[in-house]
């Protein structure tokens, strides 16, 4: 086992062994790599309890048993012994009850009940948000007491992972304070100037011998670019020197990206360093480090750290300067702007509230302030069109009675209201003709009779011419029979109810009847056609002065809510009704064209809904 202020090494062969005591004390001294603390710990557990081997395992994220160090190691390739493979899947178990678990090591070629010699010892590894793994230790041991003996010993040097733990802790946070504590003096020397000039030198030069850099530059921005204004260990300064330009194009090139520059390039860099570059070639060759300092979330300043090339930026050293900048960055930001006459502070005054009224900032104010400016002009000089609402009925402008074209008994109804039915077609009802369809067999049998008489007269008035007047009787017979059954057919045809129009049935529920009786020219039925509907719309009598021939408007149905129809007003009723106690005047309106050609296949007449005139 080694580290770097501890050293403990395997004895040679012909040398004695270390005491136990001073095992201990060097792993609770040792500071090294956790790898090479697990293997030395698991080789001092092992020479304590006399175990033949160990390990520490732990469980994965998948659930999956890992080993995090095994003693003595295993050569590559080889597979994992028994006594791993036993201790991987007793992981659940130990973890699951949290004591300390023995368990017997039978080999595949032992025989049946010869006494187990080998034992591993499970011991659980603790934390505070519970168990983070296990240790195994294969133990030979022929008695019991000598395998509790083992046990214990094993569980009091166990504690010694928890002891390396906290020491790391420790030097993480020993570490973290330095690392702040540099920063803090650099913020107590810029605290103690009153001007900005004074402030600024005194942290590039602070920077500068902290953290061995041979130039330090600080620029601040105005407008759209980055000035200059303080150069470690340099009172004066032109900026039409190569050498401020090239510090002030890495500077522009850090702001522009808003991220910290590092050069030379780190493996996972994403960001664009051609500037930098430029800058540590012409002047150094050097490592360059640029740090953007913020204020409120905007870049204010850039810092830019130069040192010889072969010292470049650690991690550590960026997170510790990024830390100096941003605690410094506020008190910089007011002392620049502290130190500008009045007349730059009174501008830079004004642009930022310019910049906060017309910036991408504080949206919802803005909008609250602009919806109030414009509620205001729209209250003051606005002209709005006023509404009159009221309950609308469809009906039809024109509807087609069918009446009963003889007199007789119904036999069927074939249609109910709202039913739609097609023009000739359709059957409304039919008339019982069973009267009528005997008369008319009687007609056809006494045309046939006649017809046969006719015949036969014909071929007798061959020998007898006085058999002449026979034949024009029975003539005369058969054709007044055939009008008679031409007549009965035609009634028979009008017994099948049809109507003239194609529409739908607005009135006729004759279902319901059975076999009623009806006289020629008695209404059974009302066909509205559905290509001919209009609005009546009920206005009450204080909106009705609001309503003019000719004003535009919409309508839904209750049955559709969410289609509305176009109307133009047709005709004003003159006279008011009272409609559930409230004078109202009816309004007609008609449809428009292309609004009631894409609706008129649903809308019915007796519809209801709310319309309201524009």
């Amino acid at each position: 086992m080694t580290s770097n202020r501890t050293r403990m090494t395997e004895p040679a062969a012909n040398q004695q062994l270390p005491p136990i005591s001073e095992l201990i004390d060097r792993l609770s001294r040792f500071d090294g790599p956790p790898e090479q603390f697990l293997l030395n710990l698991l080789a001092v557990q092992c020479m304590i309890a006399s175990a033949s081997a160990g390990a520490f395992i732990r469980s994965d994220n998948s659930g999956q048993a890992e080993v995090l160090a095994i003693y003595p190691p295993l050569p590559q390739d080889s597979p994992a012994p028994l006594w791993l493979s036993q201790a991987a899947e007793s992981l659940p178990q130990v973890a699951q009850t949290g004591q300390t678990l023995v368990r017997p090591v039978r080999l595949p070629d032992a025989m049946y009940g010869q006494p187990v010699d080998k034992h591993v010892v499970l011991l659980p590894l603790r934390s505070g948000a519970g168990l983070r793994g296990l240790a195994a230790f294969v133990v030979e041991a022929t008695t019991n007491e000598q395998l509790q003996a083992a046990t214990q010993q094993l569980e009091l040097t166990i504690s010694l992972l928890s002891l390396y733990e906290m020491r790391l802790t420790l030097q993480r946070r020993q570490v973290d304070l330095k690392r702040l504590r540099m920063p803090m003096e650099i913020l107590s020397s810029i605290n103690e100037p009153d001007r900005f000039a004074g402030a600024a030198m005194a942290m590039v030069n602070e920077i500068a011998a902290r953290w061995q850099c041979h130039r330090v530059s600080l620029g601040f921005l105005k407008g759209r670019y980055i000035y200059l204004k303080a150069l470690s260990h340099t009172e004066k300064f032109s900026r039409k020197m190569k050498l401020i330009q090239d510090i002030e194009a890495a500077m522009e090139e850090c702001l522009d990206q808003d991220v910290e520059i590092v050069f030379p390039l780190p493996p996972d860099a994403t960001y664009v360093s051609r500037a930098t570059s430029e800058l540590s070639r012409l002047q150094g060759p050097s490592s360059v480090l640029s740090m953007p300092l913020r204020r409120g979330g905007e870049v204010v300043a850039v810092m830019t750290l130069e040192r010889l090339a072969d010292k470049p930026f650690t991690l550590e050293e960026v997170e510790a300067v990024r830390l100096a900048c941003d605690l410094c960055a506020a008190r910089l930001s007011g002392l620049h702007e502290h130190d500008r006459w009045f007349g730059a502070r009174a501008a830079q005054a004004i642009r930022k509230q310019l910049a906060t009224f017309l910036g991408p900032k504080h949206t919802w104010v803005k909008l609250l302030g602009i919806g109030i400016f414009v509620l205001l002009l729209v209250m003051i000089f606005g002209k709005g069109d006023y509404t009159a609402e009221g309950p609308f009925v469809v009906e039809a402008i024109e509807r087609q009675i069918i009446s009963a074209p003889i007199e007789g008994t119904l036999d069927s109804v074939g249609v109910e209201i709202g039913d739609k039915v097609i023009a000739n077609e359709t059957v409304l009802a039919a008339m019982d003709m069973t009267d009528l369809k005997s008369e008319l067999a009687k007609a056809q049998a006494d045309e046939k009779t006649y017809r046969k008489n006719a015949a036969a007269a014909e071929a007798a008035s061959l020998m007898d011419r006085s058999k002449l007047v026979e034949v024009q009787k029975a003539n005369a017979q058969a054709d007044k029979a055939a009008e008679q059954a031409k007549y009965l057919s035609n009634r028979i045809n009008e017994a099948n109810i049809k109507s003239p129009i194609t529409g739908i049935v607005v009135m006729g529920d004759l279902k319901r009847l059975s076999k009623p009786k009806v006289k020629t020219g008695d209404p059974l039925f009302e066909v509205a056609p559905l290509d001919s509907l209009r609005a009546e719309i009920s206005v009450p009598e204080d909106q009705i002065t609001h309503v003019t021939v000719g004003m535009p408007g919409e309508l839904a149905t209750t049955a559709d809510p969410g289609e509305y129809l176009r109307f133009t007003v047709e005709r004003i009723s003159p006279v008011a009704e009272s409609v559930n106690q409230q004078n109202v005047y009816k309004v007609r309106v008609k449809f428009d064209g292309d609004d009631f050609n894409a609706n008129k296949e649903w809308l019915r007449p007796g519809m209801e809904g709310v319309a309201k005139v524009n």
